[in-house]
């Protein structure tokens, strides 16, 4: 089980959940919340990771509010109205943070990210330049013309998404991978066909979970993230 700790973000201050691996050390690893908060099913990835042997911290960007599986309303409502300058700094200072934790080795981190998570992955990834070296976005993406600068990205990204996804449609996601392609990013986006938007939470909310193909894109997870950070 891991812990509630605070950590500076930009002259501020913000809270975050920290999961420490058995060894007592490990590669760091951020994980971006989806659009119902800091909710236990994002603390359950990071003490998984850190099962794994990864330092995993998920940024709180809500600032201490959630919404239920059942209050979707909710949801739509805090993530509409989520400051994006001030989750850019939380999401900036949790890569400061597990970098210059002593339980983290290496110069580098990774992101795992779920939803507006996933987007927000790939937002934090491109603004944080050479500190993330390996990027795993689940279904969400920034999409149209509001994406970040992306000339700045180095990491590799490896996506999962959903063939059949309503909030981020398979040929806007495949889009944004082409053009990222042709500037030269190492992207790959896996479109799982068939699959509904938020397939690996088990809370099923939208009756779209898939518990084989979350195993599958865990596994997939783990492997691209040992591979790039030890």
């Amino acid at each position: 089980m891991g812990t509630t700790v605070r950590f500076a973000s930009n002259g501020d201050r913000a809270e975050g959940y920290l999961a420490l691996p058995g060894s007592g050390s490990g590669t760091g690893v951020m994980v971006v919340q989806e659009w119902w908060g800091l909710v236990p099913q994002i603390q359950q990835v990071c003490d998984r990771l850190a099962g794994e042997g990864f330092v995993a911290f998920a940024p709180d960007l809500y600032r201490g509010d959630i919404a239920e599986h059942t209050e979707m309303d909710k949801a739509a409502h805090l993530m509409n109205t989520l400051p994006m300058d001030r989750a850019a700094r939380d999401m900036g200072g949790a890569v400061d943070f597990l970098l210059a934790h002593e339980a983290v080795r290496g110069d580098k981190v990774g992101v795992v990210g779920f939803c507006m998570g996933g987007m927000l992955a790939l937002v934090v990834a491109a603004q944080q330049g050479d500190k993330i070296a390996a990027v795993v976005p689940f279904y969400g993406a920034p999409l149209g013309d509001d994406g970040p600068d992306w000339s700045v990205l180095t990491a590799a990204v490896r996506g999962h998404y959903a063939g059949d996804d309503a909030f981020f449609p398979a040929d806007a996601v495949l889009a944004l991978e082409s053009r990222l392609q042709e500037m030269g990013k190492d992207v790959q986006f896996e479109m799982h066909e068939g699959a509904g938007h938020a397939f690996t939470n088990d809370a099923d909310v939208f009756g779209t979970y898939d518990a084989e193909l979350s195993a599958k894109t865990w596994k997939a997870t783990l492997e691209f993230l040992h591979g790039r950070l030890g």
